[in-house]
């Protein structure tokens, strides 16, 4: 079991910056692949970004890819995502999640996670 906690939410305007961080705890944090999933109202979850249990390997969203960045502390057992210049359409309810994946075409797919956070919510303003 994993057990995920998600914090940095909030309010904020365009073009502003917002970082997300998720605390792991249970099983070897090491041994997952992260991911950043976001759904906003009436919408599907969409992917955001992923890093492999090895990190180094990343992979983006054509939406926020050169905007955001995924990292992990192993030694922490945390992944943060670090969002800049922020927009409306970044307003969603991020989620942070594990998965004993290591193939990217897998880690794209929400069905993939074996494990979810609560969420925390995002909005910018206009």
């Amino acid at each position: 079991q994993v057990q995920l906690v998600e914090s940095g939410g909030g309010l904020v305007q365009a073009g502003d910056s917002l970082r997300l961080s998720c605390a792991a705890s249970g099983r070897t944090f090491s041994g997952y692949s992260m991911g950043w999933f976001r759904q906003a109202p009436g919408k599907e979850r969409d992917f955001v970004a992923t890093i492999r249990w090895s990190a180094g390997s990343t992979y983006y969203a054509d939406s926020v890819k050169g905007r955001f960045t995924i990292s992990r502390d192993n030694a922490k057992n945390t992944v943060s995502l670090q969002m800049n210049s922020l927009k409306p359409e970044d307003t969603a309810v991020y989620y942070c999640a594990a998965s004993t994946y290591y193939d990217l075409s897998r880690l794209i797919a929400p069905r993939e996670y074996g494990y979810w956070g609560q969420g925390t919510q995002v909005t910018v303003s206009s």
